[in-house]
């Protein structure tokens, strides 16, 4: 069977180019994996690819959905893509799965889905469980439990209540991950740390039944478009900069005007999810309001202007860096996890003037090998950066599959999560810094309680001196 490519990858290190590259190659169409993507009417703000540069290929889930649509949960994302794959494949053509919302993706290339996500996890296969996905998929979470709107504090007093193993692990300030686990209690009745011990048992036992059990398709690609960090963050500054110009400021106007619209509707848009999130809209957000309400001078408003670019350009590679990681950690530990690291092959787009020789001829050599079942290189052969990248990771090993901890540092003041990043505090110039503020602190208190104490002492004496005195003289006074 042919495989099911997927291109993952930060943005702006052109995976978009790569999957049109493979599917005119081998005569494939194109799935969308991009959450903000999926919004139409917003080709710039969203990074969709042009339509010059599609190549007549058919690209699905994209635009699709309006304004006032919520993000898909994964559940819903994950039936429509193995939807069209099986009907891209019942019409001879190659899959190719592009994503940049990684979690999506990745809910698609494994079976062990995450419950509390929109969709039950895939053992769980009765009709009652099914009919309730579906009514949870089509009812708003926080409609039916309103305190996951409330603020992070309040959540994670809930969650201690009701799952403090989950509590444990996330930061207090993380309202999104402990949102997420009070929603799969809410869901299932049910702590999410049980129902988590639950799969990661049944994934082990996968793993040990058959070779890629985890993985749903037997020939699955895994091309991983990356870059140089110095050299993709300056690609990503060039197209923020580029998306002004092509007109990205009159679409996010578009998305306040509508907001203003709705407002003026009596109706309150939710700008905490959805395409509101998107980078681009909510760093000019401030402009516009600014704009809108007059309160600033054209030359403060170009400031702000100015400021608020800026803004997305910082959200842009930061963006692009937690990209990165999720690859680096949870995808490669889910391939590890079924024995088929094998299958991620990272292609160096660092020189785009080598596109063709770095990008496109491997990535064809090797669907073109899967194709014909023959044997396909090591990935770390591929390029120097593929080497150094992928290497490490496998003399790293796989991380530990315990849960994560929060840790709270009394001397900071600070949280982490995760051993790795407590360490990383312990041994950072700030804590150790902050341990030598407190041993000086500790050293003037233990100064100035022993002062006290001796003070204490001596102006006790002087009292007692001062009682004897008295006393002597009352009783002179007496005796006269």
């Amino acid at each position: 069977m042919d495989p099911l490519i997927t291109v993952v990858g930060a943005t702006g290190t052109g995976k978009s180019k790569l999957a049109v590259d493979l599917a005119a190659r081998f005569n494939g169409e194109i799935i969308n994996g991009d959450a903000m993507q999926m919004y139409r009417g917003l080709p710039i703000i969203t990074n969709q690819i042009p339509l010059n540069e599609r190549k007549d290929i058919p690209h699905h889930l994209l635009s699709c959905v309006d304004l006032d649509t919520e993000a898909w949960r994964i559940g819903h994302f994950k039936r429509e893509a193995l939807r069209l794959i099986a009907d891209i494949r019942s019409r001879g053509k190659l899959p190719i799965l592009v994503g940049g919302t990684h979690y999506y993706t990745q809910a698609v290339l494994f079976k062990d889905q995450l419950v509390g996500e929109g969709c039950d996890s895939e053992s769980e296969t009765t009709a009652k469980t099914a009919n309730e996905t579906q009514r949870l998929d089509s009812t708003s979470t926080s409609e039916k439990w309103p305190i996951l709107d409330s603020s992070p504090e309040v959540l994670m007093q809930k969650l201690r209540e009701v799952d403090p193993v989950m509590a444990a692990r996330w930061h207090p300030k993380d309202g999104r991950k402990i949102r997420r686990s009070l929603e799969i209690y809410f869901q299932t009745g049910r702590p999410a740390s049980e129902i988590y011990a639950e799969q990661q048992e049944q994934k082990q036992k996968a793993a040990t039944q058959t070779e890629g059990g985890l993985l749903r398709f037997d020939n699955t690609l895994i091309f991983w478009v990356h870059a140089e960090k110095e050299i993709l963050n300056q690609r990503l500054d060039a197209r923020v900069d580029g998306m002004i110009e092509q007109g990205m400021m009159a679409e996010a106007e578009t998305m306040y005007d509508f907001i203003q619209q709705k407002k003026a509707e009596g109706v309150e848009v939710d700008q905490t999810r959805g395409v509101w999130v998107s980078i681009g809209f909510k760093e000019l957000a401030p402009y516009f309001a600014a704009r809108h309400e007059g309160v600033l001078n054209e030359d403060e408003l170009g400031t702000l202007r100015s400021q608020c670019i800026e803004a997305i350009r910082t959200a842009t590679r930061q963006y692009g860096g937690s990209q990165i990681k999720w690859i680096r950690n949870k995808l490669w530990r889910a391939l590890a996890d079924a024995d088929m690291t094998q299958r991620l092959y990272l292609l160096d787009s660092s020189d785009v003037a080598q596109w063709t020789s770095r990008i496109t001829e491997p990535s064809e050599d090797i669907v073109r090998a899967v194709k014909q079942g023959a044997s396909t290189p090591d990935p770390k052969s591929l390029s120097a950066l593929a080497r150094t990248i992928l290497g490490a990771r496998e003399e790293q090993g796989v991380s530990s599959t315990s849960p994560l901890k929060a840790f709270t540092c009394d001397v900071c003041a600070k949280t982490v999560v995760g051993d790795a990043q407590w360490e990383i505090h312990l041994n950072s110039y700030g804590h150790k810094r902050g341990l030598k503020s407190a041993a000086r602190k500790a050293e003037r208190d233990e100064y100035f309680r022993k002062r006290a104490m001796e003070e204490q002492g001596e102006g006790s004496e002087k009292d007692a001196d001062a009682k004897g005195t008295n006393k002597r003289t009352f009783d002179r006074t007496e005796n006269e």
